[in-house]
């Protein structure tokens, strides 16, 4: 069966990924080494590889592999690089910046939904992440600054807490912005005090829940 599953990762890669336009080889690497069904529950394994979101419990989905993929290569990883993740989720995400990054800082608000995917992430071995219960939206201001930020749900708007975080050289946040129905995914690059914006594509993601966020009853 394991067999069966590294087929349809490199499928995805092929059939999802490349004829899309991801071209960043450590990213298509990542996502031929991540096995993206033991971040799924049991019974939505058969489906882990297609091209769509599948729910993982508390209302709460992994993302299309595409739109991983896609967040992922705007980070610019080169290896040695501190990243903040907001909203571990299924911990997939995390798992696909660990295998570039140098360390992975991942905020999640839901406890069950982090300890769930903390348990893959040790079975499977990554060292280089570290995890943390809370609000999102304030982002860990103790590790701050980081090299790069990327949000994994939307928010009205760019948190000021995470921006503050971004580094002053060359940081890029990667993040989700606009109301529950039409979203933008968002570049953000950081140079001092200036801050310069770019749309990358359409998009919907769950609410971005927090102070700098949205409220629970606006989701």
């Amino acid at each position: 069966m394991e067999r069966d599953f590294q087929e349809m990762r490199e499928l995805m890669v092929r059939e999802q990924l490349v004829v899309r336009g991801i071209k960043d080889e450590k990213v298509l690497e990542a996502f031929r080494s991540v096995p993206r069904h033991l971040f799924v529950p049991y019974s939505e394994q058969h489906l882990a590889y297609r091209d769509h979101p599948l729910g993982i419990g508390r209302g709460q989905t992994i993302s299309q592999p595409y739109i991983v993929a896609l967040m992922t290569e705007a980070l610019g990883l080169e290896g040695g690089e501190k990243v903040l993740e907001i909203g571990t989720g299924s911990g997939y995400q995390a798992a696909i910046l660990a295998e570039i990054a140098d360390t992975v800082y991942t905020v999640e608000r839901i406890m069950q939904l982090q300890e769930t995917a903390r348990k893959v992430l040790d079975l499977l071995g990554y060292s280089n992440i570290r995890f943390r219960i809370g609000d999102g939206t304030r982002g860990w201001p103790e590790e701050a600054p980081f090299d790069r930020i990327l949000v994994t749900a939307a928010a009205l708007k760019p948190p000021p807490s995470l921006l503050s975080q971004l580094s002053e050289e060359g940081g890029r946040m990667v993040i989700p912005a606009g109301n529950c129905w039409s979203q933008d995914l968002l570049l953000i690059t950081r140079e001092k005090d200036d801050f310069k914006e770019r749309v990358l594509c359409g998009c919907r993601f769950v609410p971005l829940i927090g102070n700098e966020g949205h409220k629970d009853d606006d989701a």
